[in-house]
């Protein structure tokens, strides 16, 4: 699960960085990273620009915008009469607390979203160390699970109007969040976050900040971590009366991590036996294990995935990551109970107007002057060669498999060679991936930077001054770094695939597919070739930054989410769950990818 930081309100600090490789360390003014400066994939490719047409593409676009179309109407329909939903949030990570990547990003700006929109929210997650701003309620319960008694103690922190409730308890206060170092999990994780998933399920029942919220509630469950949220809804409570009226919603930001674990350690989940077929993960050798995420989505009433064309990957072989089977029951057998939504951005966080990392300001109207200033700012302290004519690429991500580092790094001597451009890269990951940062760095020095680690402030750097971002990734669920870009200006080329699909449409960027060395050299080259017409190259800048890319859309969405969950009776989520516990184990062991097809998603 790669690396981490923990914050304080103030800043950021602890050691790890997103996927797998070396430490970074963090202080109050971001994190600090040492600088270490440090074969052709395929044939077949399609590079698009704007002026390019393609009838199967244009009809899948037409499709999803007609699908939006659609969703805007009940949206406005649904928030028509906004009473207010009460909602709680259970997560592993928010930011500024805690975070090893987007799932930190968005727990910390869509509650914030969805209460200016007169809902009651509320963000439960663990107090993995001391929060300057989280005071301790004095308030204990007790839980039984793993085979005894445990006493957690709740934390609180108001940030925007939202209480934060931080759930305290030995096993969650290491310091590290999935594990002490990068690529290192802990062993009890499983018992970690069943303690988090029922502690959260207390909160309504005991804690004053969550006591508008009722029964009545909608429990918003994120990823494998919280995915017990609705198990125990289920199990423990209705079934004793409890929450009569509450729904669960699970939120799967990567259906590549799926929480597994040995058979063996369900008797630490402290529920009957009769739910363990709702975690049985079988494997194509006969063994079998335990898989978090698949109980939750069969036991939650609503699932939601982070973009409509993810949505349509999780349903194949290829994406679904062993649980295509039930994601498309989902999404056939029970109405509209998977839904596609595209995350938003913070933009106070990231606003080119007003960005404390970045020396120039800039907005709309004066990007031209303000990212020339940002651009030379950014190739002086990099040691690069100070040229405004000279194409700045930028990649800012974990450096593994997924993020298609590799295609990048096999393309890189011909973008710099041959099209002229200044490569800057920026994180850590995968030791062999950052040692080829290092060597790109030494082979072209001046031209090149291999920044492995990671560094808010330097982020920040990075996207106001670049005029592309580079986004190979082999599967992106929804994306965030090309979201951040398209607000300051900076053009993504990106594989046509996940949430690039859904936001880096023609005239603000450029797609390419499959994920090749040949399809990356090619996009490339169109958006060099229209960078060097800069009356086009501002135009597309002009109408990417224009583009609005707040939660306002998306907290509209999960609204109506939330609704529709309030809307499902008991009866039908019942028989919802048994349907989906049987068609899983009936249908997946046939068509169970291999091993190793999983170990590439899971590494």
């Amino acid at each position: 699960f790669g690396g981490q930081w923990v914050g304080s309100a103030g800043g950021l600090t602890s050691g790890g960085c997103g996927g797998t490789g070396s430490a970074w360390r963090g202080g109050g003014g971001g994190c600090h990273a040492v600088h270490n400066h440090t074969d052709g994939l395929g044939t077949h490719w399609f590079a698009f620009d704007e002026s390019e047409t393609n009838p199967q593409e244009e009809e899948e676009q037409r499709l999803r915008d007609e699908e939006t179309r659609k969703n805007d109407e009940a949206l406005s329909r649904s928030s028509a009469n906004n009473n207010g939903i009460s909602a709680v949030f259970v997560t592993s990570e928010v930011a500024p607390y805690s975070k090893t990547g987007g799932l930190g990003d968005v727990i910390g700006a869509l509650p914030k979203a969805l209460k200016s929109r007169n809902n009651e929210v509320v963000v439960v997650a663990p107090r993995y160390a001391p929060y300057e701003d989280a005071i301790d309620t004095g308030i204990v319960r007790e839980l039984h699970v793993a085979g005894s008694t445990h006493t957690v103690r709740f934390y609180v922190a108001y940030r925007d109007g939202v209480p934060h409730v931080f759930v305290s308890h030995p096993v969650l206060e290491r310091g590290g969040i999935y594990g002490d170092a990068p690529g290192q999990s802990y062993g009890d994780n499983d018992f970690r976050f069943a303690l988090l998933s029922l502690a959260a399920l207390e909160v309504p029942l005991c804690l004053p900040c969550a006591s508008t919220l009722g029964e009545d509630v909608v429990f918003v469950a994120n990823d494998w971590h919280a995915s017990l949220v609705p198990v125990y809804l289920a199990a423990r409570h209705q079934t004793e009366g409890r929450y009569a009226n509450a729904r669960s919603v699970l939120i799967i930001h990567n259906l590549a991590h799926a929480g597994i674990f040995s058979s063996g350690s369900f008797p630490t989940l402290g529920l009957d036996g009769e739910w363990y077929r709702a975690f049985e993960w079988k494997w194509p050798d006969g063994g079998t294990s335990l898989n978090l995420l698949k109980a939750g989505i069969g036991t939650s009433h609503r699932v939601v995935v982070v973009s409509p064309a993810y949505k349509e990957e999780v349903l194949t072989r290829e994406f679904g990551c062993g649980l295509d089977g039930l994601m498309r029951d989902a999404s056939g057998l029970f109405g509209e109970r998977l839904v596609g939504i595209v995350n938003g951005i913070d933009e106070t966080e990231w606003n080119p107007a007003d960005d404390p990392h970045t020396p120039h300001a800039y907005d709309v109207s004066t990007f031209v002057e303000g990212k020339a200033k940002c651009k030379a700012a950014l190739q002086q302290e990099f040691g690069l060669e100070v040229n405004a004519d000279k194409p700045l690429v930028g990649f800012i991500g974990r450096l593994d498999y997924q993020k298609g580092v590799d295609v990048m790094m096999d393309a890189a001597p011909y973008l710099i060679e041959e099209l002229g451009v200044q490569l800057v890269c920026l994180g850590s990951g995968d030791p062999a991936l950052e040692a080829r940062l290092r060597d790109m760095e030494a082979r072209f020095k001046g031209q090149a930077v291999g920044w492995v680690g990671f560094s808010v402030p330097v982020s920040h750097r990075i996207t106001a001054a670049c005029d592309i971002l580079l986004m190979p990734s082999r599967f992106e669920p929804c994306g965030l770094n090309q979201l951040y870009a398209l607000r300051y200006g900076t053009l993504p080329v990106a594989s046509r695939c996940g949430g690039l699909k859904d936001t880096v449409r023609r005239g603000v960027g450029w797609t390419f597919r499959p994920n090749r060395v040949s399809a990356l050299k090619d996009a490339m080259r169109d958006a060099v070739n229209t960078y060097r017409r800069p009356r086009k190259f501002q135009g597309m800048q002009r109408r990417a930054m224009r583009r609005n890319y707040s939660w306002e859309k998306a907290a509209s969405q999960y609204e109506a989410v939330m609704r529709d969950a309030l809307g499902v009776t008991l009866r039908d989520s019942d028989r919802t769950r048994r349907r989906a516990s049987r068609l899983c184990n009936e249908d997946s062991r046939a068509r169970r990818p291999s091993l190793t097809e999983l170990l590439r998603f899971w590494a």
